[in-house]
């Protein structure tokens, strides 16, 4: 169970008790926003991309209310941003789409942290299920 793995990585430093589980779903930046009583922005959303390396992916973490900008996406890492379905997703990262976070991967992927996220003193990522975050 993919929560599970990012509990075992939390372990490490001993903050697996700071993932909060939730009644609600927090699949979507809205439902999080509501489940937690947080502004949307303040949901850090994890996003899967096809990595410069052949079958690679690269994650991206960025405030909830910030969008992908396609020209400085291809500007930084010299191709088109292509998100990853929800199945490749799943292959790459063990968690499935609602609960990506950039914790307790299945594989050693490159994760990136937006500007957009500079704002704010703490945000929300899922902890690797559609009701789960930090």
């Amino acid at each position: 169970m993919s929560v599970e793995d990012v509990k075992a990585h939390f372990r490490l430093w001993d903050r697996e008790q700071d993932i909060i589980e939730l009644e609600l779903s927090s699949a979507t930046v809205e439902l999080a926003a509501a489940a937690l009583h947080v502004e949307p922005e303040r949901i850090a959303k994890t996003l899967a991309f096809r990595g410069p390396e052949n079958g690679e992916a690269m994650l991206i973490v960025a405030a909830g209310d910030a969008k992908v900008d396609n020209k400085k996406f291809r500007h930084k890492f010299a191709m088109k941003a292509r998100m990853l379905s929800r199945e490749e997703t799943l292959e790459q990262t063990g968690h499935a789409v609602g609960g990506v976070c950039p914790f307790g991967l299945k594989n050693d992927l490159p994760v990136y942290m937006d500007i957009s996220l500079q704002r704010f003193d703490t945000v929300f990522p899922a902890c690797g299920s559609s009701n789960s975050a930090i």
